[in-house]
């Protein structure tokens, strides 16, 4: 059996991985000159250190990639720090917020922390733990995909509340402005990662750059299981045949195969299956999919430099989340990071550099640069960095199964529940594969 897989992916990547798992033979087709996709590392200007295309976090709760790793042979500790949810969140006119989950089951940890949470006002905690029990209560269920914004509203969480709370965790899951985020997406990631196990909410740190973390170990094991890794091919067509996919058009020849994975974004994936009548359903309803960006504002300070935290949110700012890079042996160097549209994004990389630089310095003013600043920064953009999760989005994704045989979608666009996180894209990955090993 013979599977090819357009794209290189985390999706593409761990449908290939299992099937190689399980003997199939693979072929995998990167359009770009490396793997890993919307999550990969880079070669940058800053003192030619590797930095990541975007600052990404994972959970304990994500099972899929951690069940992955443990494939490819990779102990957790090797490249990701684990840590017990903690959150620190600076404003200028407030104290910060602190709210640590302590060592107690699920979802226990959780009602904790909200109770003990310094910073915020015992009417503010007590808000969120009416919402919380709510929750519990329910089973996380809600009828209607509704806006978070709505939601909140509909359970009279204050404004201060969601200013400090709602508004900045929103924007970390759903990479969604809080009025167009959809709640039932919002409440499948609370659910997981706080009411299952304790450790489920842990946070993740990538020790090493993110092509290190998944795509580069993973070609190994494709390749050691007797596949092949094509960079810089481009899936340019299809060939279906009495309703079923026989052939992928690559630059300037074709390859035959019994199965197809497409683990491309949604307008690529979009432009492969126009020609096919049969697959234009799926491909209008990818073609409403729109998306988020997400930037991130690499700056050097001097090597001392340090937060209290990995990671420490900001409010009322522009930049939402620093993360200091000196986990992964780059000490002094932050990533600023700006989640969902603003008017960021239509600031040149130099203005937004400095005003990035300004924030910070107004947060940190103990921090010491030269009197124009820090002397490096990097500015990386991701138009399409996520799908937009807007309420009802999860009546436009797709499943994995074609009405096409042996065509196959994965990618975090698709009916996974989950938003555009890694851990999505790897379980759209191998529910492909094991939809493939059960076909035969």
């Amino acid at each position: 059996m013979h599977v090819v897989i357009v794209g290189g992916g985390w999706a593409g990547l761990a449908a290939a991985v299992e099937l190689c798992q399980h003997g199939a033979r693979v072929t995998v087709l990167e359009a770009a000159p490396q793997l890993g996709g919307r999550a990969r590392g880079l070669d940058s200007t800053l003192n030619g250190q590797r930095i990541d295309n975007g600052q990404h976090l994972l959970l304990g709760a994500y099972r899929e990639t951690l069940r992955l790793l443990n494939i490819l042979g990779i102990p957790e500790a090797s490249v990701f720090e684990r840590r017990p949810l903690q959150l620190m969140y600076k404003a200028i006119d407030r104290p910060d917020i602190r709210i640590t989950c302590p060592s107690l089951p699920a979802p226990l940890h959780l009602v904790t922390a909200l109770l003990n949470a310094e910073g915020l006002t015992l009417a503010e905690r007590l808000n969120a733990l009416s919402i919380c029990r709510g929750l519990l209560r329910s089973g996380f269920k809600i009828d209607d995909d509704i806006s978070v914004a709505a939601w909140l509203s509909h359970h009279k969480q204050s404004p201060a509340l969601i200013r400090a709370l709602w508004e900045p965790l929103c924007l970390a899951v759903l990479n969604t402005p809080l009025h167009n985020a959809s709640v039932q997406v919002f409440l499948r990631v609370l659910q997981d990662a706080f009411t299952r196990s304790r450790s489920d909410s842990d946070l993740l740190l990538s020790r090493v750059d993110l092509g290190n973390t998944f795509p580069e170990p993973a070609r190994r094991f494709i390749e050691q299981h007797g596949g092949t890794v094509k960079l810089s091919h481009r899936a340019k067509g299809l060939t279906v045949q009495n309703n079923a996919v026989r052939n992928v058009s690559v630059n300037d020849y074709g390859i035959a195969a019994d199965h197809v994975i497409l683990a491309i974004p949604p307008n690529a994936c979009q432009r492969l299956m126009e020609p096919h009548t049969v697959l234009h359903g799926i491909a209008q309803r990818l073609g409403e999919i729109s998306h988020e960006p997400i930037c991130t504002v690499y700056i050097q300070y001097p090597p001392q430099t340090r937060l209290e935290m990995p990671m420490i949110g900001l409010l009322d700012t522009t930049t939402q989340w620093v993360f200091d890079r000196s986990l992964y042996g780059q000490p002094g160097l932050m990533a600023a990071v700006i989640s969902g549209p603003g008017p960021h994004m239509a600031m040149g990389k130099s203005e937004l550099s400095a005003h990035v630089a300004s924030e910070l310095a107004r947060v940190f003013p103990h921090w010491s640069t030269s009197e124009h600043g820090p002397e490096h920064s990097l500015v990386i953009r991701e138009k399409y960095a996520t799908f937009a999760c807007r309420p009802g989005i999860n009546t436009l994704r797709p499943g994995a199964a074609t009405p096409v045989r042996g065509c196959w979608l994965a990618g975090d666009h698709t009916d996974t529940g989950y938003p555009a996180t890694l851990e999505g894209a790897v379980r759209s990955g191998v529910e492909c594969a094991r939809l493939i090993i059960a076909d035969g």
